[in-house]
């Protein structure tokens, strides 16, 4: 891989692949919203691209950059979080512009599509989750990825592109959102304010985001074409584990009231991913520890009096 191109280039995910690239010194076109304030996170470096294209315009691309590229990594999406999740119209608009990428990809000569899923695509299961778990939704959200990520296949078939579909689990890193659970819990943590959780029994997968950035690189330079993969750490415990090591790390004084928030009609109880398929595809071993990962985010976000608050969470 020389080239690629990211769409949804701000979060974690986004972020991570990015920077992870340029280590890898290859060069990036990023295509994101104008006047975002998030495309902030995105460096300012020889390597980097950028192009302002919101989702509704990615069916005008042309490529007038000269160049062709390799791989198209698409990550962007509108309404992940809250009501939108089960915006009918919203979500299937979103199925419409997956296939637009698709499109923009072929013209710009990219050899393989990349596409995000989400555990979404299954609802709940009680197990490791895998390419052959049956899929059953629950969420707008999720029937949107699912038949995306069906439908784009058939779509970079029919160009003569390779096409890998990525179910993604619980990414976690610098760049996660502010209302995501583990920077909820560190910024309460930080300004001595206990948490407002559930009671945290589900069983949990967490990837950090360096580590997803690697399987994404491998899966464009190594994945097999027409396959799911399921991207996550491959080991799970329950969640209150979790947050008692980040207790540990920031305020092991501070208490957390466990309970405080009831479990949604819905609660996923059990995500796990099966990563078997995908460390034999492309050698993908995840490498950095939860605590070790807790501890970059500590350094690269976080001073006391200098965090956005929230009182939501994340799960």
């Amino acid at each position: 891989m020389k080239r690629a191109i990211i769409t949804g280039a701000t979060g974690a995910v986004g972020t991570a692949l990015i920077n992870f690239l340029i280590e890898k010194n290859i060069e990036i076109l990023v295509f994101c919203r104008e006047g975002s304030l998030r495309n902030s996170k995105i460096p300012d470096h020889p390597l980097i691209t950028k192009k302002y294209y919101s989702l509704n315009q990615l069916c005008n691309i042309e490529n007038e950059t000269g160049k062709t590229y390799d791989v198209f990594y698409h990550f962007a999406w509108e309404g992940t979080t809250g009501q939108a999740r089960n915006d009918m119209y919203l979500q299937n608009q979103n199925v419409k512009y997956t296939l637009d990428a698709v499109h923009a990809a072929e013209k710009f000569g990219c050899k393989k599509f990349v596409g995000a899923g989400s555990q979404a695509e299954y609802g709940r299961f009680d197990g490791k989750l895998s390419a052959d778990t049956p899929t059953f939704p629950e969420s707008g959200y999720g029937y949107a990825k699912l038949c995306a990520g069906q439908m784009s296949r058939y779509a970079a078939h029919e160009l003569g592109m390779e096409h890998i579909w990525v179910r993604i689990l619980s990414v976690y890193g610098p760049d996660d959102r502010k209302d995501s659970l583990i920077m909820y819990t560190i910024s309460k943590l930080l300004d001595n304010e206990a948490p407002m959780l559930t009671k945290c029994e589900q069983i949990w997968d967490f990837l950090y985001s360096y580590d997803a950035a690697n399987a994404l690189y491998l899966l464009g330079e190594k994945g097999v074409d027409g396959k799911v993969y399921v991207l996550g750490n491959g080991t799970a415990r329950p969640l209150n584990e979790y947050i008692n090591d980040i207790q540990q790390m920031v305020n092991p004084k501070c208490n957390i009231n466990y309970g405080a928030v009831p479990y949604s009609n819905n609660q996923i109880m059990h995500l796990q991913a099966d990563i078997s398929e995908l460390c034999l595809d492309t050698g993908f071993v995840p490498k950095i520890s939860f605590c070790e990962g807790i501890k970059e985010i500590l350094q690269c976000n976080f001073q006391i009096n200098s965090i956005n608050k929230t009182d939501n969470m994340a799960l």
